[in-house]
């Protein structure tokens, strides 16, 4: 996003209510995106989220330490003209859902797997109506198409910026179901992020941490986090 990387050319952030949604304004002037949309908010929480980025920059503009802001952009410039098409290929996560597919050893991390997922696939039997096909090993195995169309319920009913939170809470842990743990209340961000690194941790324990990959780690928990506060403040 560096191509609206600028240095700070404004002196107060304010939040302006228009007609049900929220506007960011600088000096007055309104926020725009990098399709140069008015960068309109719909929900004061997020809103405030969004202003509270733009008044801690500095001399120049950060996009890196923006995530609200880049998150509103992306549902204004590319979710909202896409939404459907954005909404299948998540649901689609939960065909191939990562707490279905266990290991069939070393036998700790089968157990681990089987404690800490198994639960979540309670939950989704009592508040779905619905049973998800648990397979061992990769080979990729259907869920029902009932299954499937109960969990994206949830998904039909958010708008273009709690989807775009939502988005990035599935592709960083590659399930829905945890991702709609977060989103119904189910699971802290840290305890879902936790639960979507079962493997990882297991490796790490047992032949040690790589540096690289740590730090790696480190930079997608950050944003399954802000992932996390931007769909909850879009819901707010």
């Amino acid at each position: 996003m560096s191509e609206w990387k600028a240095k700070r050319f404004w002196t107060d952030v304010t939040v302006e209510a228009q007609g049900g949604v929220f506007a960011v304004l600088l000096d007055g002037r309104p926020v725009r995106t990098p399709a140069k949309a008015q960068l309109v908010l719909p929900t004061k929480a997020l809103a405030d989220m969004v202003a509270a980025e733009w008044r801690v920059q500095e001399d120049q503009i950060d996009p890196e330490a923006m995530p609200a802001t880049r998150g509103a952009n992306a549902a204004i410039d590319k979710v909202e003209v896409s939404k459907d098409a954005v909404t299948d290929m998540l649901a689609e996560y939960g065909d191939s859902d990562l707490i279905c597919y266990r290991a069939d050893s070393p036998e700790g991390l089968v157990s681990r797997q089987s404690e800490h997922w198994d639960p979540l696939l309670q939950w989704v039997h009592e508040t779905y109506g619905v049973t998800l096909k648990v397979m061992v090993g990769v080979m990729h195995t259907p869920q029902e198409p009932a299954t499937l169309s109960a969990m994206r319920a949830d998904l039909d009913r958010l708008d273009s910026f709690a989807l775009t939170g939502f988005y990035d809470l599935v592709s960083l842990s590659g399930s829905l179901v945890i991702a709609l743990a977060v989103y119904r209340g189910q699971l802290s961000a840290d305890s879902a992020w936790r639960l979507s690194r079962i493997d990882e941790y297991w490796q790490a324990e047992h032949w040690g941490a790589d540096e690289e990959a740590s730090a790696a780690e480190d930079v997608k928990r950050a944003a399954f986090l802000d992932a996390a506060r931007f769909l909850r403040a879009s819901l707010t």
